[in-house]
């Protein structure tokens, strides 16, 4: 097999990024992911801020050479075993997830742009961006849904954790992007282009 083509995806927060990538992921048959999700740190190694509640939204929260160390495998050709994150859990309870090397990956995070070391192993760089309000719309209904967050944690978060870590390094890390694709209202556009771009 040729080598792959190497596709990453980032946003802020509530950006779209994730639903992008997945009906992205659904039009290309030859396509894997590769999520920056299942590499958090365990919990009780999360950083944590002033007042002790871990900070999900720093690059420290992620583990980066190991992320790296599978992108990788994955470009050369490896399968590659990864441990589902559940938040708010240690892994010892969750599933291993079995990723194969296709023609495409999709890289998805929110600071596949930021850290330079996976950056430079990007054929593609796509950002989502989307306005302020409905980012921290969709990240309060998903926090509440997914992670059983209340309001008021959410709104915390949102406030100490997940505005300062878009301004500091998901925002600027735009600059690296081949396209911005705006998700205010809908970015079906950009991803018939994308999809019909890839598959040929």
């Amino acid at each position: 097999m040729s080598k792959p083509i190497v596709v990453g995806i980032t946003g802020g927060s509530g950006s779209g990024k994730t639903l992008f990538m997945r009906e992205l992921l659904a039009r290309l048959p030859q396509a894997t992911l590769h999520s920056m999700d299942n590499y958090y740190v365990e919990i009780d190694k999360q950083p944590k801020d002033e007042k002790g509640v871990e900070n999900f939204d720093t690059p420290n929260s992620i583990d980066q050479a190991i992320f790296v160390e599978d992108l990788k495998k994955l470009i050369n050709g490896e399968t590659i075993e990864v441990q589902e994150y559940t938040y708010n859990k240690n892994r010892g309870n969750t599933k291993r997830i079995k990723i194969e090397s296709k023609p495409i990956i999709l890289v998805e995070g929110i600071f596949v742009l930021y850290i330079a070391g996976i950056r430079d192993l990007l054929d593609l760089k796509l950002y989502i961006q989307a306005p302020d309000y409905l980012m921290m719309k969709r990240r309060i209904i998903r926090d509440a849904q997914e992670r059983g967050y209340d309001l008021e944690d959410v709104l915390y978060r949102y406030e100490h954790h997940v505005t300062p870590a878009y301004k500091t390094y998901i925002e600027p890390s735009k600059a690296y992007a081949d396209l911005i694709i705006p998700n205010h209202e809908s970015f079906d556009p950009a991803l018939n282009v994308i999809a019909t771009f890839l598959n040929e």
